[in-house]
């Protein structure tokens, strides 16, 4: 017992940072932290994140492997999709846990065979990270053990121009994901920046938004009082207002 006892300060130095870097290796970063900064290989050739992306929104999405059937579905729509996502200033990186190689036959037998839904011929032209050492996976906490050891998990973060993240979603190995709501949200956090609003449940363009609630009882009451040309309210806490669909990147009009 003694002499466990002289050597557990001597365990627990070696044991701890490795602890700990097994838990930096799997974390996931949060929103409003800085998007983990990383240099990487894609398809496109070495990009160095997020400089190369300053002023950009950006998606970056992890898949579990190449030449597997859910996401060459998922990359073929992405892909069909590109340009919706530059004209909201908003670019797409891809990541998996294969070679520059495997990649580039990938993306060359979806262009010349994959066929889905109304998509064939399909070219994807955005990044594609080659990410063998799992680099930038961990750094994203895109690998989870109870899911697979060797292949990331469907990851999708949105980071701002600021280089924040403000938003994520994950989804199992077996699911694809749904795109246009992929979009709906990047249009949604773009409209609350430009308004000052908060968007409601199953929100689309063109739809009714939250003016944000009131945060005094004198506010509260001119809140209600005052609702009419600009604004409805139900409640001092539930106001709505339009915002047309035209008017959704015009910045809002200081009174």
């Amino acid at each position: 017992m003694k002499h466990f006892q002289k050597i557990l300060p001597v365990l627990l130095f070696l044991t701890l940072p490795a602890l700990a870097l097994a838990g930096d290796a799997t974390r996931i970063p949060l929103i409003g932290e800085e998007a983990p900064a990383f240099t990487a290989e894609t398809t496109q050739g070495p990009i160095n994140f997020p400089a190369d992306y300053k002023g950009k929104w950006v998606i970056l999405f992890s898949h579990p492997a190449d030449f597997t059937p859910v996401c060459t579905t998922e990359f073929m729509t992405f892909a069909s999709m590109s340009n919706e996502f530059k004209a909201l200033n908003c670019e797409l990186i891809g990541l998996s846990i294969d070679s520059i190689y495997s990649h580039i036959a990938w993306l060359r037998t979806i262009k010349e065979k994959a066929k889905y839904k109304n998509l064939q011929n399909v070219e994807v032209l955005f990044p594609l990270i080659a990410d063998l050492k799992m680099e930038v996976a961990k750094k994203y906490g895109m690998l989870q053990p109870t899911a697979s050891d060797t292949k990331a998990v469907r990851a999708v973060f949105f980071i701002d121009p600021s280089s924040k993240i403000r938003a994520l979603i994950y989804y199992p190995l077996s699911n694809g994901r749904n795109f246009q709501e992929l979009k709906r949200l990047l249009v949604a956090m773009q409209t609350s920046d430009a308004h000052a609003i908060a968007t409601p449940a199953d929100w689309q363009p063109g739809d009714d938004v939250i003016v944000p609630p009131p945060g005094s009882c004198g506010t509260a009451k001119d809140r209600v009082e005052k609702s009419g040309a600009d604004y409805y309210c139900h409640d001092w806490f539930l106001c709505f207002k339009k915002l047309p669909k035209e008017n959704l990147s015009a910045p809002a009009k200081k009174k």
